[in-house]
């Protein structure tokens, strides 16, 4: 009897009898973004070993695989760099955070005089993820803060407000398009706008605000004009 042979003419019963099989591991579970479902899903870490296989039956060790990362949901396997990518439920709590961070900066450089600044700010905090956040919660925050590091309102940003804005906004920038980043920003920019023209302590928060989402210098300037500008 001959062989089966595939379009090509190759001997094809050949990979009937001889192959190689995986025998996965569980390491870790958990929740993660799922590129393949396009949302949170459940995971296993998993690692792997490769077998040779005759007749199916396993008979010698072709060496380790993975780690990979299953989805609990589609089955699919992606690199374990996919952890790195915040869920949906993480991500909305850093953006909210965020955005909370920015207006309590802002505030403390232009100071908590004008109502029309903390209903701004407020309103965005709101919008953000903080839906019961009012404006004299934010002035109490900056005085807090104040106290807390000896700053006083309107000073130039200072090097505990700038460790508060980079770890709130560090982890945030590279999940987030352009526009994201420019929106965070242009927010902060509202509320400096909201009882007239930029302070210079205002400015340097701006910019701190602007390094940390990684936006150019050159680009945090255009934004800053921008925002002044009535559309």
């Amino acid at each position: 009897m001959l062989p089966e042979r595939g379009r090509d003419g190759r001997v094809t019963g050949l990979s009937r009898i001889f192959g190689t099989r995986t025998a996965w591991t569980a390491l870790a579970d958990g929740d993660f973004f799922c590129p393949g479902c396009g949302g949170d899903r459940n995971y296993q870490r998993l690692t792997g070993r490769r077998r040779f296989t005759l007749l199916g039956l396993p008979v010698l060790p072709r060496g380790a695989c993975g780690p990979v990362v299953e989805c609990a949901a589609c089955r699919r396997h992606y690199g374990t760099e996919v952890l790195d990518h915040p869920t949906t439920t993480r991500f909305s709590a850093m953006l909210r955070d965020a955005v909370h961070t920015v207006a309590l900066a802002v505030l403390a450089a232009g100071g908590t005089g004008s109502r029309t600044a903390l209903e701004t700010a407020a309103a965005a905090v709101r919008a953000a993820g903080f839906p019961d956040c009012t404006e004299e919660q934010l002035a109490a925050l900056v005085e807090a803060l104040e106290a807390d590091t000896g700053r006083i309102t309107g000073a130039p940003c200072g090097p505990g407000l700038a460790i508060e804005l980079h770890e709130a906004l560090d982890p945030l920038a590279p999940h987030l398009a352009p526009a994201g980043r420019e929106s965070i920003l242009l927010q902060g920019a509202r509320i400096a706008l909201a009882d007239g023209p930029y302070t210079t302590a205002e400015r340097e928060a701006l910019a701190t605000v602007g390094a940390a989402l990684t936006i150019t210098g050159d680009e945090v300037n255009r934004l800053l004009a921008a925002a002044r500008t009535p559309s």
